[in-house]
């Protein structure tokens, strides 16, 4: 079992807080949190082992969870990485890109392995149809949510659409081209909804909408490619994938084929990928532990989690 400390024991934390604590991968020790009413509060009503001293905890464990807000996930990571601990961070990684690209040298300086917490990645919509997105040429997402004060300490990029640009990333096998984004503050002081076009330099395009001021919650995107449609509804952890083949010369009573202005005929046919049910916390922090004991590569490495802040960033740029 790999020993852990988690600093931060806000809503989130918490969460992580259990499910670590559950996990057979691993062994809680504890958790920091500035807050010392807090930090009381919460060892008291979960007996979780609470420590006012950060560099105690870290002596303690091997791994560090960071779940602190993003403006401190830097100098939390820095700290552990220097004492040779592995990190997990939430997402963003970091605040800036320049703090961002020296973790990654950290990392590499004292041989420790760090992952971020882009949880899609590991929602079971996802997961059942990530290895049938083949070139997309055209992606849409939308990514809105009822207002909660909590996160409004980060523009909707970095609390909201940094999901998707993560998720982009990882199934579009080509460099940005170009980006262009407006975004609007209406509650917050930083922008509260944001809309993004991003090209892609094979052509592809992604347009991406985030919002923390709807009435009502969604978080679906949408994938085209040549003889494919594919939806994703991450809220809901279902998926659409509809797929064309050439139609057959005498097609059956029931089969669905379009004609072309060229006159070629395409069947349209459903398939419907079974979804895994999961916990995506637990599982990406699971996962986290069996590429430190494998000495394998996370499935969302820190030089991952840094370009999605580069292009979320970008994005802000334009506003």
């Amino acid at each position: 079992m790999l020993k852990v400390g988690v600093l931060g024991a806000g809503h989130l934390g918490k969460i992580h807080l259990r499910l670590l604590n559950e996990s057979p991968k691993y062994e809680l020790i504890g958790f920091y949190d500035p807050d010392v009413i807090n930090g009381e509060k919460v060892a008291a009503e979960f007996g979780y082992s609470y420590f006012e001293n950060i560099n105690a905890l870290m002596d303690a464990v091997d791994m560090v969870d960071i779940v602190t807000p993003t403006l401190s996930h830097y100098e939390c990571a820095k700290k552990a990485m220097e004492k040779g601990k592995h990190v997990f961070i939430e997402k963003p990684i970091t605040n800036t890109l320049e703090e961002a690209q020296e973790l990654m040298a950290l990392e590499e300086k004292f041989n420790v392995k760090g992952q971020v917490g882009h949880v899609e990645r590991f929602n079971p919509a996802f997961s059942a149809v990530k290895d049938k997105i083949k070139n997309p040429m055209f992606i849409e997402t939308h990514r809105l949510a009822e207002f909660n004060p909590r996160g409004t300490d980060v523009p909707v990029v970095l609390d909201l659409m940094i999901h998707d640009i993560d998720a982009i990333l990882s199934v579009v096998d080509s460099k940005v081209k170009q980006i262009n984004a407006s975004g609007v503050s209406v509650i917050s002081r930083s922008p509260d909804i944001a809309n993004a076009r991003i090209e892609f330099e094979n052509g592809c395009v992604a347009n991406l909408t985030a919002s923390r001021i709807s009435l009502k919650n969604m978080r679906k995107s949408r994938f085209f490619q040549k003889d494919a449609y594919i939806s994703v509804d991450f809220l809901e952890k279902k998926v659409e994938v509809v797929k064309m083949k050439d139609a057959l010369d005498a097609p059956g009573q029931f089969d669905m084929v379009l004609q072309n202005a060229e006159g070629e005929k395409k069947q349209i046919y459903f398939e419907n990928p079974e979804i895994q049910a999961n916990n995506a916390i637990l599982d990406e922090l699971e996962t986290f532990a069996e590429a430190i004991h494998a000495d394998t590569v996370p499935v969302v490495t820190l030089q991952q989690g840094t370009e999605a802040l580069q292009v979320a960033l970008q994005v802000i740029d334009c506003f």
